[in-house]
């Protein structure tokens, strides 16, 4: 979630999730070291950092100055997996826990109150592991939109039935104003909120594969300008490339969380 999430400043700017629910709106990685983190993300993409409010042991990410994402080195404190997080903006926290609850979900934290807003962790019904956030996103809102992963990624059994469950939990679809948009194209379920495509969901992952990597789960995009420096760069931080082509390449950082850049590119 985000770590560091701006008090309301009463001016106009302020977006509030009631506006874009249902749009991806922060990231967040959990790891077991900050320092290590910084140095990885430093060197692959370039990215600064500054303290969160929360305390010594989260960060936040910046890119050309604006916050990007969020870094919790709490993964062996409270033994959870080291991974990359995708946070939702929804119009109700304790709405979308109940309806993930009714389908089948998990609730694995909250929601808990992170003033101005609440926040939760949740998993859907096959095991992929996301957030929702209630409340002001940044006063920079449209830049955030802009230096965001490029988008993101569900891995999933079944790409039209993770639809569904998603849809329901986050109002996609909706008609009302805000929403996002749900379309199917080419077997793959694609999500657009204010014309730009934030999310894709696509089937073929498998529920008791071994490896995290086919078990269902969301994976983050990030966009860059050189492919092949950041895959170096992983490489030579300790990290490790699992597939690479020339406008795409799967990595994983020194602590095992993977994610994916993309050749920076319009939306």
């Amino acid at each position: 979630m985000n770590h560091d999430m701006p008090t309301s400043s009463g001016t106009k700017d302020v977006v509030s999730s009631h506006s874009v629910f249902g749009a991806p709106c922060w990231v967040s990685l959990t790891s077991r070291d900050v320092k290590a983190t910084e140095e990885f993300y430093g060197a692959v993409l370039g990215w600064q950092w500054r303290p969160a409010k929360l305390g010594d042991r989260f960060r936040i990410a910046l890119a050309d100055g604006s916050p990007v994402a969020g870094i919790a080195g709490v993964a062996a404190m409270w033994q959870m997996a080291v991974a990359w997080t995708p946070y939702f903006a929804v119009r109700s926290a304790d709405d979308a826990v109940a309806r993930v609850q009714e389908r089948m979900g998990t609730v694995a934290v909250g929601p808990i109150s992170l003033p101005p807003g609440r926040a939760a962790l949740l998993a859907d019904r096959d095991g992929a592991t996301f957030g929702i956030w209630e409340g002001d996103l940044f006063t920079d809102w449209e830049t955030w939109r802009n230096a965001q992963p490029a988008f993101i990624t569900l891995h999933t059994r079944d790409a039209f039935d993770a639809a569904i469950f998603y849809g329901e939990v986050l109002d996609w679809a909706t008609q009302r104003p805000g929403c996002c948009e749900v379309h199917y194209e080419g077997g793959e379920v694609v999500l657009r909120s204010l014309g730009d495509v934030v999310a894709r969901i696509e089937s073929g992952a498998l529920g008791a594969a071994p490896d995290p990597a086919i078990r269902p789960h969301w994976q983050v995009h990030f966009s860059v300008d050189d492919v092949e420096a950041c895959a170096r760069a992983a490489e030579l931080h300790g990290g490790s490339v699992l597939s690479k082509g020339s406008d795409e390449a799967v990595l994983r950082d020194h602590d095992g969380a993977q994610f994916t850049v993309t050749a920076r590119r319009g939306r």
